[in-house]
């Protein structure tokens, strides 16, 4: 029996004996593989090359124990094979973290114990329904959304597995994905909270009170004011520039692109932030002359920065959020829930859901309207109010 056989257009099976079994009959594993690169398939040498190399490697992996043969691999062992072949080096580093939290923490303990071309669309529609939040003391159902993330993990691996044949089909095509109910609404501040908020602020560090400020004022995201730079701040036409972000990484945070295209954007400051800002350059460029040669941070000038220069941890902010809303009495609500804040009270003083949707850089006018629904019709319900005042006065002529 030949060790290289074609067995499609560009797929190749390959085949390591490994001794006898009881009755005297050869043992054989096998493996098929898939040649992407055309050029190689172009050139009879090059893909005998590279067919020849895949053998030796497959070989030796049989020969040292590593090999498992598909029909007997657990979905826990398949998981570190698309982790390390795919999930490394397609998806982003956001939905890298995200897809390896609910496999570790739903995906696995649920399923990870059966061979991957034994799991049954019943299987994962069981483990759909069974899985909860494993970060609460009291036994709570996952959101939609994140029940949402496991689905899309869960396909994504099966995926790969009918891609490199593993398996022939994907269990996860005939599950439903969840659907999302209607969203919740939104938790904010009023005007008068507002108020309260920034009172509290007073008597915390100068960086804290602006952080709240762009968050209120910009409706900025965590992730976009810890990637301000002051190179970002343009005082003269009172505008910030929301380019890149600050976000958790695999091994630390990151720096990189916003979260869409439209996030992308310019933001108009109101005046008086931007008289607030001036002064708080000046501070930030004494503390640096303060520091002196622990100043670290030589390439780039955070606004949002440890003492040394560098810039906050992803998730400094929302420890001091809580621990600051806890010690001075403020109403608590998610630090993310100052963004929608800030387009509620753009709501209340009639600004257009356009306008505001370019402001938080959504990716379309309907995650707006979507999102700010509910403040959205009570806005329209107080405009018709007062347009009735043009009617009554009609009626009395």
């Amino acid at each position: 029996m030949a060790n290289i056989r074609k067995r499609g257009e560009n797929s190749f099976l390959l085949t390591v004996e490994v001794g006898y079994n009881n009755n005297g009959k050869r043992k054989r594993r096998y493996k098929t593989i898939s040649v992407e690169d055309q050029s190689l398939l172009k050139t009879k040498k090059k893909l005998q090359d590279y067919l020849d190399k895949e053998f030796h490697k497959f070989k030796t992996e049989v020969e040292s124990g590593e090999y498992i043969a598909p029909e007997k691999m657990t979905l826990e062992h398949f998981v570190i094979e698309w982790e390390n072949k795919y999930a490394k080096k397609e998806l982003s580093e956001n939905t890298l973290i995200s897809y390896l939290s609910h496999i570790r923490n739903h995906i696995l303990p649920a399923i990870g114990h059966r061979r991957i071309d034994q799991i049954k669309p019943v299987h994962i529609i069981n483990m759909m329904d069974g899985i909860k939040r494993v970060d609460s003391s009291v036994e709570k159902p996952l959101s939609a959304r994140s029940k949402q993330d496991v689905y899309l993990a869960i396909r994504n691996i099966f995926e790969r597995a009918v891609e490199w044949q593993i398996i022939k089909s994907n269990p996860v095509k005939n599950v439903k994905k969840p659907r999302l109910t209607s969203e919740k609404e939104v938790t904010v501040y009023d005007e008068n909270e507002v108020e309260i908020l920034f009172k509290a602020a007073e008597q915390e560090p100068f960086h804290w009170r602006i952080f709240l400020t762009l968050a209120i004022a910009a409706g900025l995201r965590r992730s976009e004011n810890l990637g301000l730079e002051w190179s970002k701040v343009n005082f003269e036409k009172a505008t910030i520039d929301i380019s890149q972000v600050v976000v958790k990484g695999l091994t630390g945070s990151t720096i990189k692109g916003p979260k869409t295209k439209r996030s992308k954007r310019i933001v108009s400051l109101p005046p008086s932030v931007v008289e607030e800002m001036k002064l708080f350059h000046l501070h930030w460029k004494k503390e640096k002359l303060k520091m002196g040669e622990l100043w670290i941070e030589k390439e780039r000038e955070w606004l949002f920065c440890n003492e040394d220069g560098t810039h906050f941890y992803p998730t400094t902010p929302t420890t001091w959020w809580r621990r600051f809303t806890n010690r001075a009495g403020v109403r608590y609500i998610r630090l993310h829930d100052l963004r929608h804040t800030s387009a509620t009270l753009l709501i209340n003083q009639g600004v257009h859901a356009k306008i505001i949707s370019e402001r938080l850089g959504h990716s379309d006018i309907r995650v707006t309207m979507n999102t700010y629904g509910h403040a959205l019709q009570k806005a329209d319900q107080e405009a018709a109010n007062k347009l009735d005042n043009l009617f009554i006065k009609k009626q009395i002529k």
